[in-house]
């Protein structure tokens, strides 16, 4: 039987711009397979966007009792991830808007509760913004985000929360001239299977550029992928917010040599009555098996996606 975490096994340690907290790995439910989710949690503040971005413009910042709010959102999200209802319970699993302490989180750090929640490693690397920095108006449905504060503490960022042992960590900052006021980033990680390995690579696009930007960022991430042996995963949010967007996402990776089980067009976020696919996983050497998205779990504006890979 496991030994169960204490609260000592998740103080975090910070080297090369990468926060973690490791535990022993636990290691997979099945040995035959993998099961890896991705998660834009948008910090936890639940799934209304545009709703409470127009009640912020009229005065009112809600949700209320944001600490208490974000932190009852985490617990819902970790029994969602390991109660295996509405999907499997995961071994591996991404996380974008991770935010790290900031008053929009009710000063949570999200990827460290949540991974303590569900007794799982975890490593979060922070997007750096800059203070001071206003936000530019983009286009408007880009203009419903509770933006983090000018001289807010915290930070946002992504984070891998893991069962197995995760090695040969790193950063990969993407060019982000679209955006200055918002940094984006991946985070490269190899799983340890035993005597194989899989690289996985954790993004986050920029939403406010143009096809030609996204391509550009995703081609940062390929271009580590490339570096690597190992059979490799390419999850995140993509932001692939319109059909366009979508298509030569898909066709620049297939080009690649990576396959993804999602069809075009699978509503991934929603808001307003509006639904797009804006999430990803792709796999290169890999099999997927079975996947799905994860409705109706409403701690975020997204729903998560996930993917069971079949290991020799």
């Amino acid at each position: 039987m496991a030994v169960p975490a204490s609260p000592a096994d998740f103080l975090p340690q910070v080297k090369d711009g990468i926060e973690s907290g490791l535990l022993k790995s636990r290691g997979l439910r099945d040995p035959s397979k993998l099961i890896i989710g991705s998660y834009n949690i948008r910090y936890g503040v639940g799934q209304f966007l545009i709703s409470t971005g127009l009640l912020r413009k009229a005065g009112f910042n809600l949700p209320r009792r944001r600490a208490q709010v974000v932190a009852e959102n985490i617990r819902h999200a970790a029994s969602v991830f390991s109660a295996d209802s509405l999907c499997p319970p995961v071994d591996v699993l991404a996380l974008q808007e991770a935010d790290k302490e900031t008053e929009r989180a009710g000063r949570h750090h999200v990827a460290k509760k949540l991974a303590e929640a569900l007794e799982m490693s975890w490593i979060h690397a922070a997007a750096g913004i800059p203070r001071g920095y206003p936000p530019q108006q983009r286009q408007w449905w880009l203009d419903f985000e509770e933006q983090i504060g000018l001289y807010d503490t915290g930070d946002t960022g992504v984070a891998l929360l893991s069962h197995v042992a995760l090695e040969q960590i790193a950063r990969i900052d993407l060019p982000w001239q679209e955006c200055p006021w918002r940094p984006r980033l991946s985070l490269g990680a190899t799983i340890k299977l035993g005597s194989h390995q899989i690289r996985i690579f954790n993004s986050h696009i920029d939403p406010h550029s143009a096809v030609g930007g996204q391509i550009e960022q995703l081609g940062v991430v390929l271009a580590a992928a490339d570096r690597s042996n190992a059979p490799v995963v390419l999850v995140g949010d993509f932001n692939t917010l319109s059909k366009r967007k979508c298509i030569q996402t898909r066709q620049l990776l297939e080009s690649r040599g990576f396959s993804t089980p999602f069809p075009t067009g699978i509503a991934t976020w929603r808001g307003a009555g509006i639904r797009l696919h804006a999430d990803w996983i792709f796999v290169r050497d890999l099999k997927v098996t079975r996947s799905g998205v994860v409705r109706p779990l409403s701690t975020s504006d997204h729903w998560p996606i996930w993917a069971e890979i079949s290991l020799p």
